[in-house]
């Protein structure tokens, strides 16, 4: 799979990625990360704890790579199409406000992405999915309906589903991601925090 330092790409393979993740008794898989901020606040905060971005854009991960972090990976992928090196890797997922190909794809349970889910994630991994309503209204849906949606979606896939969340423009504010500073101070300042655990 392909791993970017800067403006450099470099390959990594399965038996690479496995010596990597040895080292840490969790790892972190963030997917469509985008600028990768999130990534650096995790690794920075829990230096114990790997973890992994990916996104689709190698570009979106430039600045953030540009200085190598021992428990930091940035990987160029598609989270609807996961490369096979990941298999098995996380014991916890996160999804930050998605838009685009990958909210629709959780919002139509893209068997790509659901498949990836489950091959990604180490048996009892955990996932949070955050979904805001600006997102959501660009692609039809309101808050509570898409949320809903995706909550039935994952529980089809056989996920247990917790509880969701309601998080208002001072959680959006104080969560590490440039995106939710954005959506503090947008038209519909809301989001929808989905907890569930993988089979």
């Amino acid at each position: 799979m392909r791993i970017v330092n800067g403006k450099h790409v470099r390959q990594m393979d399965e038996a690479a990625v496995a010596a990597w993740t040895a080292g840490y008794q969790e790892t972190i898989v963030d997917l469509g990360t985008g600028d990768g901020r999130f990534v650096r606040h995790l690794s920075g905060q829990h230096p114990g704890v790997g973890v992994i971005g990916v996104d689709v854009c190698a570009a979106n991960l430039r600045i953030a790579s540009r200085e190598v972090v021992r428990n930091a990976l940035f990987v160029v992928a598609d989270a609807l199409a996961l490369p096979d090196e990941l298999s098995r890797v996380a014991t916890h997922v996160t999804v930050n406000f998605p838009w685009g190909s990958l909210l629709r794809g959780f919002l139509t349970g893209h068997p790509g992405l659901l498949a990836g889910l489950g091959a990604v994630g180490s048996g009892g991994a955990t996932l949070d999915i955050r979904l805001n309503a600006g997102a959501l209204g660009e692609a039809g849906w309101t808050l509570e309906a898409g949320s809903e949606r995706v909550t039935l979606l994952l529980r089809d896939a056989g996920l247990h589903v917790g509880p969701t969340r309601v998080l208002g423009p001072a959680d959006l504010c104080r969560w590490p991601t440039t995106w939710a500073k954005r959506l503090a101070f947008g038209r519909d300042p809301r989001a929808i925090w989905i907890d569930a655990t993988l089979p």
